[in-house]
């Protein structure tokens, strides 16, 4: 049996992407996804991403660091809809000193359409003080570094 807090390493891919399906209660009155939810996803994108890449954020946690949200962007291009699986696609754009973001290209698995793109920053802080403090190296290599990383698939579809 596998140890649930280990990533699946069977299905490897070049980029980690997450796929989850839409679930009944977070659409709106229109049927499609209600743009809020779209944050949640990419939340649970990246908390995956740092699941895979640096054994999540207890890890860091656990080093006295920390990360938050500093800026979210979305640009959607087409509504997703109830029980559509999406796959969003998280890539490393840049590593400054004390901060670091990531784009989320957030498509349905089926058609391949694109549904929205995002970027997301975090910055790096003390636990202590939640002041800024630098991303150490050994963050700044793992999420510079195109390792394969496991597909994480949420929505119960076979790959």
């Amino acid at each position: 049996m596998q140890n649930i807090t280990q990533p699946n390493t069977s299905l490897i891919t070049e980029q980690f992407t997450l796929l989850l399906r839409v679930r009944y209660g977070e659409c709106d009155a229109q049927q499609v996804v209600f743009n809020a939810r779209y944050a949640d996803y990419i939340d649970i994108a990246m908390t995956e991403y740092f699941r895979a890449a640096v054994g999540g954020f207890q890890a860091l946690l656990d080093k006295g660091l920390d990360s938050q949200v500093v800026s979210l962007h979305i640009d959607w291009h087409a509504s997703a809809k109830f029980d559509d699986v999406l796959a969003l696609e998280v890539k490393t754009k840049k590593v400054g000193n004390t901060s670091y973001g990531f784009e989320i290209l957030i498509s349905n698995f089926t058609s391949q359409q694109q549904i929205a793109k995002s970027t997301v920053t975090y910055v790096m802080v003390d636990t202590q003080t939640y002041q800024k403090t630098p991303v150490p190296d050994w963050l700044r290599e793992r999420l510079l570094t195109a390792s394969p990383i496991p597909l994480i698939n949420q929505a119960g579809v076979l790959v």
